[in-house]
């Protein structure tokens, strides 16, 4: 399959394209106070980028990394939805700028594969007076080493795929994707966004493992429900886990 055009850029979404910053997150919270509107901001090169229960994010020159900053007066609940918007919409977006229907998969919460590696990684931030930022960083070109500790080898999309794609060509898809799900879920509410988020789940049936900060509860993947949490089939009964580190045995 070839890469598909861009869509237009979606209206009411600004842009800001940056050589280098130190976190894109830290950016989009320090310009939250000043914003009309959600806004895009693309950085280059990030000196201090980071990932969730703040462990580092490597981001080598050719990668993605790119938040999005959105004023919502909405319960943290529902802000913590958009990390499913997120996810849906990087998807689209990396078949869209890869040409391939296959190979992809949505690691619960927000995490995007690639031939069963981690490809993204998504993080959300709250700001003041109900801002949001979603972080994603994307190896597009390199992969950083693999952390032992981690659940998943990191994978890039050029080294699995043989494809060179520009941040910024990932941007102008990954923009029109995430407004046509949000917009969607503003719509429709979270059940089309938890429907195809299972169609695409990594592991939905199997054994898999969630690791909270205090407990590790292994059990079949069941589902999730309407809040996003993790529903678990284990030997004590169903669990429903609202954040967690997962593993595949």
């Amino acid at each position: 399959m070839a890469e598909r055009a861009a869509p237009d850029w979606p209206q009411g979404y600004a842009r800001v394209i940056l050589p280098e910053v130190d976190s894109t997150n830290a950016e989009a919270l320090r310009r939250l106070p000043a914003l009309s509107g959600p806004t895009w901001i693309l950085a280059h090169r990030q000196t201090a980028g980071r990932g969730r229960r703040g462990r580092g994010w490597s981001d080598p020159a050719g990668n993605f990394a790119a938040s999005l900053v959105m004023r919502l007066e909405e319960p943290p609940g529902a802000l913590a939805l958009r990390s499913f918007v997120a996810a849906l919409a990087l998807q689209d977006a990396l078949m869209a700028v890869s040409g391939l229907s296959q190979g992809f998969a949505l690691k619960w919460p927000n995490d995007v594969l690639l031939n069963g590696g981690k490809l993204s990684g998504i993080l959300l931030e709250s700001g003041a007076d109900g801002g949001l930022v979603i972080g994603i960083g994307v190896n597009l070109r390199t992969a950083p080493p693999a952390d032992p500790e981690a659940a998943f080898a990191p994978v890039s999309l050029r080294a699995e795929t043989g494809l060179s794609v520009a941040p910024e060509t990932l941007l102008d898809h990954l923009a029109p994707a995430f407004a046509a799900w949000e917009a969607q879920y503003k719509a429709l509410g979270f059940q089309p966004l938890r429907a195809a988020f299972l169609a695409s789940a990594a592991r939905l049936g199997t054994p898999i493992v969630a690791r909270t900060m205090t407990e590790c509860h292994e059990g079949r993947f069941e589902t999730i429900d309407d809040s996003g949490a993790l529903i678990l089939a284990t030997s004590e009964g169903r669990r429903s886990i609202p954040a967690a580190d997962i593993f595949f045995p």
